[in-house]
């Protein structure tokens, strides 16, 4: 039989030589018919604490390695180093007095 290997993001490294991966999956409600997801957390094995909190990692099935490790860290699919989109840069609130100059003179 095949080992299964699975993508998901590493959630914890604060462990040695462990990682916790959340895989998640899309599944359709059985009534409704609306796609939700699903996740798990997995304990996977890795040797040489190479794994960081963020990256998406594969991680395959293997013989227990311990009570609840029965996964090991194959390689990092991407490197969550750089955000995804940056926030647009707000703009300083203008003085009072800036704002009333431009404004229209009142009508006397």
């Amino acid at each position: 039989m095949p080992k299964r290997i699975l993508t998901g993001t590493v959630v914890s490294d604060k462990s040695d030589k462990t990682i916790v991966v959340r895989v998640e999956r899309k599944v359709k409600h059985p009534l409704y018919g609306k796609i939700i997801r699903r996740s798990k957390k997995y304990h996977a094995h890795d040797e040489g604490n190479e794994f960081n909190e963020g990256e998406t990692v594969r991680i395959e099935e293997t013989k227990p390695i311990s009570k609840n490790k029965t996964w090991r860290a194959l390689d990092r699919v991407e490197t969550s180093g750089k955000p995804k989109k940056a926030a647009p840069a707000k703009k300083a609130p203008a003085k009072a007095d800036d704002a009333k100059e431009g404004a229209a003179p009142e009508a006397a």
